[in-house]
This record gives structure tokens, sequence and C-alpha cells, in this order.
């Protein structure tokens, strides 16, 4: 991965070579921003920057034997820690979905942990960076580096990690052992212990702008300039939402009916459809990530209707079904019920986020939806 490939960013991709090329480069750094701005993709290129054996001014040189390595995730130097869900093949360490890891990451950089979790088959089961995680992270970090000055352990999602392995790291990144370069890649820096960031330098990467987006729509996927502007303001700076808006996909459509089907209910006060909801909410279809993305696309889209209500046009991002939808619907969100309505979805988001059992918290969820959705 080269800086090249990475969206925008440009700022963010400067500073980080000139820590390298001055000679900064801190030992724990702190990558924390919004899902689909290039984190992990700009984790990875910083990565094999210092590593590369022929450095450019802009970029790594793509063409060493350690930025060779670097495109399929080999290099001996690079260790990658990321959250899963264990089953009875695996031993709670990265190392055993290794594979499948390089596999999806060499594919598409830029991915959300949904869509992770989709690939290794996860089912309904949460993300985790497990208590042996932290053992492995030191014995790796004990070994002599191979052909790199640093040896380097990019960990996505930390806020992810069980608290014990979030313990040990803590301990490892107060005494790091020499040329180690951790790099931490967050979306949630609140749910990471305190101690751990007070450790390390944090870089804040922004949302991709939109013109940007817009104009790499237009080169990559062959989209119109209109298409691509409207569909750059709808993601909002993450490239993320762009793919799925591009692809249409079906997870979209059904959080998108889920939404209707359950404001409809809440409309009717009809209380044995909203539990036959909560119900399908919960299936063995729904995994509790798949869970989080309706609750996320619940606050979007009641938001959007919010702001079409108040008739500020300029910052509604809908697409076409959407739009249709909320024509009719805006009315309903306004200024007395738009902070409970958000409220009840963010709520809802954290007790599943705490494994509250679903079929409650969306039951509850509904109740509550039809003390704000007034029939005219």
């Amino acid at each position: 991965m080269q800086f090249s490939q990475i969206i925008g960013q440009e700022i963010i991709k400067q500073q980080l070579i000139t820590s390298v090329r001055e000679g900064r480069i801190s030992h724990a750094q702190l990558f924390l921003g919004q899902e689909g701005v290039g984190k992990l993709a700009l984790a990875i290129a910083y990565a094999q920057y210092v590593s590369c054996l022929n450095k450019g001014e802009h970029d790594s040189c793509g063409t060493c034997s350690s930025c060779i390595k670097y495109e399929k995730l080999i290099h001996p130097d690079l260790h990658m820690v990321f959250p899963f869900a264990k089953d009875g093949k695996t031993k709670e360490i990265c190392d055993d979905l290794l594979p499948e890891w390089r596999e999806f990451v060499t594919k598409n950089v830029y991915f959300s942990l949904e869509q992770w979790m989709d690939n290794i088959g996860a089912g309904n089961k949460q993300a985790t960076i497990y208590a042996n995680e932290s053992n492995e992270i030191l014995r790796k970090l004990q070994l002599t580096t191979y052909e790199s000055a640093y040896k380097i352990m990019i960990i996505w999602l930390p806020e992810k990690m069980n608290i014990t392995c979030a313990n040990k790291l803590l301990k490892i990144l107060e005494e790091p052992p020499t040329k180690t370069l951790f790099i931490l890649v967050s979306e949630q820096v609140e749910k990471i212990i305190s101690t751990i960031i007070s450790r390390t330098q944090m870089i804040k990467i922004p949302l991709i702008e939109t013109h940007t987006m817009s104009s790499y729509l237009q080169a990559k996927h062959s989209i119109s300039k209109e298409n691509s502007i409207n569909i750059a303001r709808i993601a909002n700076g993450n490239y993320i939402k762009a793919l799925s808006i591009i692809k249409a996909t079906e997870e979209s459509q059904l959080n998108f009916t889920r939404y209707q089907e359950i404001m409809r209910y809440a409309y009717k006060n009809d209380v044995l459809a909203t539990k036959k909801w909560a119900e399908e909410m919960t299936s063995s279809s729904m995994g509790r990530e798949k869970q989080k993305s309706f609750l996320d696309y619940a606050q979007h889209i009641t938001r959007e209707c919010f702001i079409k209500n108040i008739e500020i046009n300029e910052l509604n991002y809908l697409i076409d079904y959407e739009e249709n939808f909320s024509s009719g619907f805006a009315r309903f969100v306004n200024e007395k019920n738009i902070q409970a309505l958000m409220d009840f979805f963010a709520d809802a988001a954290t007790d599943i986020e705490q494994n509250v059992q679903g079929k409650f918290v969306f039951f509850d969820l509904g109740l509550k939806l039809m003390t704000q959705i007034k029939q005219n």
C-alpha cells in the first residue's frame, strides 16, 4: 500500500512522511477517525514507507523487496492485530485468521467491521481482540528484526480489546522494546482505556473532502460528474458509505425497509407487529454487527427526515428511495421529538454493544417510538 493509492488525506500523508525523513517516529501512534476515511490504509502505507529500502520524497518506492512483501502483507517485521469472533477451531489469536485477513485487506483496504465479520462468517458473535493476543504481541516484539529497522505492530480497532489484553498492552507501551512502532487504528477512542491513549501520539484523520471523493469516484468507478458529486455529498467523507451507495447493497435496502416497518408500526401503535419485528431483528441471520449497523442507519435517516422537515435542503443527504419516503414521513420528525428519537436509537446501540438481549432491546425500542410518532 502506497500513499498514492489512498483517497485524499494529503496533509496527513505529508505529516507522516516528514516525521520519517526527519527521524521523528513516535514509538506509539493512534490514528483516530470515522469509518471510511482511510485510517488503516494510512497505517499500512506509513509502515511500508518506514520499511522501504529506497524511500522517495513523497512515497515508498513500491519495487524494493520490502515494498513487494508489504503489498501482500507478508513482511516479516509487520505484525497485525484485529478483532474477530472465535469458534471451536481458533485459539483466540489473530494468526489463526491471518490468511483470511491478508486476502481481505489486500483486495480492498476500505472496509467496515461488519464487512470483515461477514467475511469470516462470524454470525451474531461479538468482535473482540482476546486476552491471549497480548502474549502474542509480546512474543512477536521480542523477535529480532529481519529486514526493517523497525518491528511494526498495527492494531486495528483497539477499542475491541479484552480488558486483560488492553492492560498488558499498556505495560508494553510503558516500556516498549527498542525500534518498535505501534500504530493503533481507532474509530471510538472513548472506549480505549485512558492510560493507553496517554502513551500514544494521536493523529486525527479527517473526513475525505467532498470534491476529492467526487473526483475519485469519477475516475475509479466511471460515474458521471453529477452523480459522483451527489454520492460524495451523501457519503459525507466516508468512502465505505460511497461504495455501498454505488453498489446499492442488499443490506442498505434491508435497513431502509426495517426502518420503514418499525416507524409504520409505531405510527399505528401496533404492539403485536412490533414484537414480531423485534424477533426478526434478532434472528440467526441478524448478528450484532448488523443490528448495530441498522441502528446507525436509523439515526442517519431520522436526522435527514428532521432536516427535510425544517426545509434546509442543502444539508439533506438522501438517495432516491429515501427521498421518496422522507417526503411523506418527515413531518413526524420535528423539534419536539428529534432528540428523543435519536436517543432511543443511540441507547439501543449501546445496549447491543453491551450484550443486552437483542429481542428485548428492539421491542423496547419499538414501544418507545410509539410515544413519539404521533398520528395526525
